[in-house]
């Protein structure tokens, strides 16, 4: 799918989204629920919790981007919350069908971004100020890091690879 962005710089950033939109889908193919929540006794984040964080990050960027709304388990991610032993995070369907609903949004709304509104900075946090820019492109190397872990997981388990198709 090709699209002609408003700024340069974003064409990159969709062609990448694009495929992680598509990564996201492939690598959760087949998990159950019981093994999202395995840690495999470490305190390394599970599949669960990832993916719900890939969700919060998508439905809080759409919201800087001027677009409303928020997962359904918006509270157990909002303020970038790290994972938390005792939570039975909801299941692997209810964060695809978050995913499937922000996407093709958060699609359009980083299309018509402006190069304007890309330079603009503003405070992430107390003391931390940066542009639009620096965050979508942040956000993108997050994505695929934490496909990547999923991927990671998913062998761990002892699924199959990831298809890339």
């Amino acid at each position: 799918m090709q699209t002609k962005t408003s700024s340069t710089r974003m064409q990159t950033i969709i062609d990448l989204y694009d495929m992680q939109t598509t990564y996201f889908k492939s690598v959760l193919e087949g998990i159950k629920d019981e093994d999202a929540h395995n840690r495999l006794n470490t305190k390394a984040n599970h599949v669960a919790w990832l993916t719900g964080s890939l969700v919060e990050q998508r439905y809080e960027l759409a919201n800087y981007l001027s677009v409303a709304g928020n997962q359904a388990a918006q509270e157990l991610f909002k303020n970038n919350q790290g994972i938390k032993d005792d939570v039975n995070y909801p299941s692997l369907i209810s964060f695809k069908e978050d995913w499937e609903k922000i996407s093709p949004q958060l699609r359009e709304a980083m299309v018509k971004v402006t190069d304007d509104k890309l330079d603009e900075h503003f405070e992430m946090m107390p003391d931390m100020k940066m542009s639009y820019y620096e965050l979508i492109s942040f956000i993108s190397y997050r994505e695929a890091n934490c496909i990547g872990q999923i991927a990671l997981w998913r062998r761990l388990l002892g699924y199959e690879a990831m298809k890339y198709m």
